[in-house]
């Protein structure tokens, strides 16, 4: 039955049904019999196993949700990468495993020749598949369990704190012509979920450096998307059956679609049945950063190329595949699940931030961050300077709150010698920033030190690290970082990976604004302009909520982060401001009772959490209630509608596997009382038959689930108000 969900989801998708319709509607031809075998719904209890066929020709990594398969001889192939939901073979074609460019010399990893149609393959065609001399061939495999990427120390709430299980299968590789030179195919098969990770490891086992131009960790021949007689390449539409996420990403624009440096999609002029009349149909995708490595290798080192992520998905609903890629980082990235409560703290001294200290104490705030403008600075590395930020830093700690602070690093000038120097000019300026210093520079490696001796001598918890790493390449020849312009970018990357790494396992808590999760980053920011928080409250309101449905289809509530200015920020009169809070309340309550309503941490900047009891009482209440029900505050969340200012707008919390179901937040922006009947689609809360429904604390209802898996819920919200219903 499950198979036909793929159908049923693009039917609805373009039917042009609405997001908050879409996710009942894919469901609507059958009942319980789907969930029991939905994977984002019901947790998959089998185990990940990895098995060669009864004549040992092939091996199989299958978990129960994918299957792939392999051929060992005469060379090591892919020649099966099957969904198990829908039953949807991904394959089409044999390709290498990889591909790698030592020495300006262009080598395949693996592989079979001889597939005359690339359309399809059949499995009566392999044994007539033969190996190519001069490519890297397969020596031996071993298989064990699957090791932490990263050993995450993680001393904040979260979701998951669990190391995801699987099995780690390495293919070795060898090649006559280069002696000494060890290369490994390391595939992870994660349990729970359809995702399979993919890098390469490369050691020099030989007396010479070798110079490693080019690294393609991935190569597949997939499925075409669509049939098109005349279309480029880049008008037509790239397989939806597969999603690709690399640990090379960045651009500053906190999505990881936009930020992707590594999936290229190319044309397969092999496959000349295609309809496409000059070959252009996207169905082979390779894996590897535009530019670089470009290092060098020396005798005895080893080199990790980019780490990608493979996760097969069974529908084109948008909703459904956002869950799968949350449900995809919570496995994988457990750090990511982690989410304090803490406040942004613009501090002119020592004295300031004592008492914002109390403040998050007395407020039930886990956390507090001196935010950008304020009085540290952590590249002071200076005796007097690191022990007064201990001080503040043990303080912080007797009252059971963690502290962080800001640091940029990009998106200034440092000076002509460690600024990045620009290929095109020779000179600094025109990096992404404008002027940016290089990371390999004599000053970059100072504040990679830095800020490793200001965390190990204070005892700080929480880097805001603003401004990192923007993908610049620096043309210098004279940083120690990274020997010119071809492994500038690579190398700088590896300097701030390193840096992320330590701290990840040192327990800090990482916020920066570019796609670093996958090297031990927390959170990245929701997406926002600045200068709309300088707008009136009214607007404000509108315009976070929208950021906050936008932002969080694929990410989880604690990946990303809001802002409220509780003072002026960049522009604006009293009627932008919070301040004086106590004036304010109703405004103060309702921007908190929105992000922590959605699992989303804003950054409440300013002196202060509170300047009157009464003031401190409404943010108490806030909290306790974000807390007794924090769980599914910081589960999915289902797109219900869109803030507009016409109609009432929200969100819906799922988990299956809580007592709260689900969390449903609603809101009317209007000037008028709102009372109607809706929908709500309950299909991700695993719910079959009934549901109980509450507002607020009031008596629960029972509602009967329809074929669609939705109930019928009258509301009735005040002008300018919000409810809440827990549903169980």
């Amino acid at each position: 039955m499950c198979r036909y969900i793929f159908f049923f989801a693009f039917c609805f998708l373009k039917s042009g049904v609405s997001n908050g319709q879409n996710v009942a509607l894919i469901r609507s031809f059958s009942q319980e019999t789907s969930i029991k075998a939905d994977w984002l719904v019901t947790p998959v209890l089998k185990k990940a196993k990895v098995y060669t066929n009864g004549d040992k020709k092939d091996i199989v990594l299958d978990n129960g949700l994918l299957q792939r398969r392999f051929r060992l001889s005469p060379n090591l192939a892919c020649t099966e990468y099957k969904n198990m939901t829908t039953g949807q073979q991904l394959i089409r074609s044999v390709k290498p495993e990889a591909r790698v460019m030592i020495d300006g010399k262009s080598y395949n990893v693996g592989g079979l020749y001889g597939q005359k149609e690339q359309a399809y393959l059949l499995p009566e065609w392999i044994d007539g598949l033969a190996a190519n001399e001069n490519d890297f061939s397969i020596v031996k495999y071993e298989v064990t369990d699957l090791p932490p990427f990263l050993n995450a120390n993680q001393g904040f709430w979260a979701t998951n704190k669990k190391p995801a299980t699987g099995k780690m299968v390495r293919f070795y590789f060898e090649n006559p012509s280069l002696k000494g030179i060890e290369l490994i195919v390391h595939y992870e098969l994660y349990e729970g979920i359809p995702v399979i990770a993919k890098w390469l490891s490369i050691k020099n086992n030989s007396k010479s450096a070798i110079k490693l131009n080019q690294v393609v960790n991935e190569i597949l021949g997939l499925v075409e998307e669509e049939s098109a007689v005349v279309g480029a390449l880049d008008q037509m539409q790239k397989p939806a059956c597969i999603y690709f996420e690399s640990d090379y990403a960045f651009n500053n624009a906190m999505r990881y679609n936009l930020s992707d440096q590594t999936t290229h999609w190319k044309a397969d002029r092999l496959y000349t049945s295609q309809v496409n009349y000059n070959y252009q149909t996207p169905c082979l995708v390779e894996i590897y950063p535009e530019y670089g490595p470009g290092i060098e290798l020396n005798p005895g080192e080893n080199f990790r190329s980019v780490r990608t992520f493979e996760l097969l998905m069974d529908s084109y609903d948008r909703q459904r595949r956002g869950m799968a890629i949350q449900k995809m980082y919570r496995t994988i990235a457990p750090w990511t699940t982690a989410n304090p409560i803490f406040m942004h703290l613009v501090s002119k001294n020592d004295g300031e931030v004592y008492q914002a200290v109390d403040q998050c104490a007395a407020t039930g705030y886990e956390a507090l961050i001196l935010s950008f403008g304020s009085h540290i600075n952590m590249e002071d590395n200076s005796s007097q300077n690191l022990k007064r930020c201990k001080a503040l830093a043990d303080y912080a700690h007797t009252k059971g709150i963690k502290i962080g602070c800001y640091s940029l690093f990009s998106s200034r000038k440092i000076s002509e010698e460690d600024d990045v120097t620009n290929p095109l000019t020779g000179k600094t300026g025109g990096a992404f920033f404008g002027n940016a210093p290089c990371f390999g520079s004599k000053w970059g490696l100072a504040y990679r030190d830095k800020i490793k001796q200001f965390f190990t001598e204070t005892g700080f918890d929480i880097w805001e690290n603003d401004g990192p790493y923007p993908g610049d390449r620096c043309a210098s020849v004279k940083h120690p970082g990274h020997k010119g312009l071809d492994d500038s970018q690579w190398q700088q990357m590896q300097i701030q990976k390193e840096l992320y790494h330590w701290l990840n396992q040192k327990g800090v808590y990482i916020n920066a604004p570019d796609w670093y999760f996958l090297d031990g980053t927390n959170k990245i920011g929701l997406g926002y302009r600045e200068w709309n928080f300088s707008l009136p409250r009214d607007q404000q309101k509108i315009l976070n909520r929208q950021n906050i449905f936008d932002g969080t289809w694929d990410k989880t509530p604690s990946m990303g982060w809001g802002f409220v200015p509780l003072t002026r920020y960049q522009g604006g009169g009293p009627e932008a401001i919070l301040e004086p809070l106590s004036e304010h309340l109703d405004d103060y309550e309702q921007l908190m009772m929105q992000y922590y309503g959605a699992g989303v941490q804003a950054c409440y900047r300013g002196p202060g959490l509170y300047d009157t009891e009464t003031t401190r009482l409404r943010v108490v209440k806030v909290i306790d209630w974000y807390k007794k029900y924090r769980n599914i505050l910081n589960a999915d969340i289902v797109h219900l509608r869109r803030a507009d200012g016409r109609d009432w707008d929200g969100w819906l919390h799922v988990n299956p596997q809580l007592k709260e179901k689900g969390l449903l937040m609603l809101f009317n922006p209007t000037q008028k009382t709102i009372n109607k009947t809706i929908k709500i689609p309950l299909y991700y809360t695993g719910l079959t038959k009934t549901a109980r429904i509450r507002e607020k604390e009031n008596n629960s209802k029972s509602f009967i689930l329809d074929r669609s898996y939705e109930v019928e819920l009258p509301i009735s919200l005040a002008a300018n108000s919000y409810s809440w219903w827990i549903i169980e």
